[in-house]
């Protein structure tokens, strides 16, 4: 399992609440991706910066999602290259389903 994390710079005509809507509004279209089991869309609580907290089930389906229309569409909304770091997940700790452990293959 991968946790990406993914951060860009807000342009100015971009503020909060506007980077809000978009993310509710593109949020179903991650549902079908290939590998992909869930991202926390996030922005900074001083503003500026955005992106999101992913998780994956492995680096290939990661780095295949971060190529392509997806990158294409982050340098033309944002007008910036975003700053992508992937992790190894080694343990999760869950409140919602009251799981904490190693993450299944």
């Amino acid at each position: 399992m991968i946790t990406a994390i993914v951060l860009y710079d807000l342009p100015p005509d971009i503020d909060r609440e506007a980077c809000r809507q978009h993310f509710i509004k593109i949020a179903p279209d991650f549902l079908g991706v290939p590998g992909f089991i869930r991202k926390q869309f996030i922005h900074d609580v001083n503003g500026g910066v955005a992106g999101g907290s992913y998780i994956w089930k492995d680096l290939d389906s990661a780095k295949a999602f971060y190529s392509g229309a997806w990158l294409d569409g982050i340098k033309r909304r944002y007008r910036c290259e975003p700053r992508i770091s992937y992790f190894e997940t080694f343990a999760i700790a869950d409140q919602a389903s009251g799981f904490a452990g190693a993450p299944a293959d």
